[in-house]
């Protein structure tokens, strides 16, 4: 019987050893759960960051576009308004479109500070976290320049760009032949 003695023994402190190397081992993976977990919310942060960041730099760079292409229009309706003015001394009907230009430019005038304040306001609601865009990654685009060569016809504007909608559409039944080039 002696022998049967010492491999009860045996067994014994093997399931001993046994359970304590799963009661080691379960503490290590509670330890690496929670540290996987740790590791999952600081990259989900960090993604959400860039992210944020991502969008602020894209309205910003929307900004300087709508700035930069408003500084160039700016001189260009001078220019032209100059020249439609002098034009007026030969064709008197050229002063309408002299009174166009100042009106497109008073409109354009009109809608930009509300535009680049609500741009200002939706950035202000990333950067604290209460919005989030989903702004496509845009290329960097050139600046908007004048066209270099000349160009006779006259440039129209989309609906969308004037506050009276009512009237553009009653100026277009009035108007049924297109003026498209």
């Amino acid at each position: 019987m002696f022998g049967k003695d010492d491999l009860v023994d045996n067994l014994s402190r093997d399931l001993d050893r046994a359970r304590l190397r799963r009661d080691a081992l379960a503490s290590e993976a509670t330890t690496l759960a929670a540290q996987i977990a740790e590791i999952e919310a600081r990259l989900a942060e960090e993604k959400s960051r860039r992210e944020r960041d991502r969008v602020l730099n894209e309205i910003e760079a929307i900004k300087t576009r709508i700035k930069h292409a408003a500084g160039a229009f700016a001189p260009v309706v001078d220019g032209l308004s100059k020249a439609v003015e002098q034009a007026s001394a030969v064709v008197p009907e050229a002063r309408e479109l002299n009174s166009f230009l100042v009106s497109v430019a008073t409109e354009i005038d009109t809608v930009l500070g509300p535009l680049l304040r609500e741009l200002d306001q939706r950035a202000d609601a990333v950067r604290i976290g209460h919005a989030m865009l989903d702004l496509p990654s845009q290329a960097i685009e050139p600046p908007i320049e004048p066209p270099k060569e000349a160009n006779d016809r006259l440039l129209r504007f989309p609906a969308w760009l004037s506050r009276d909608k009512e009237t553009d559409k009653k100026e277009a039944a009035d108007k049924p032949h297109s003026t498209a080039a």
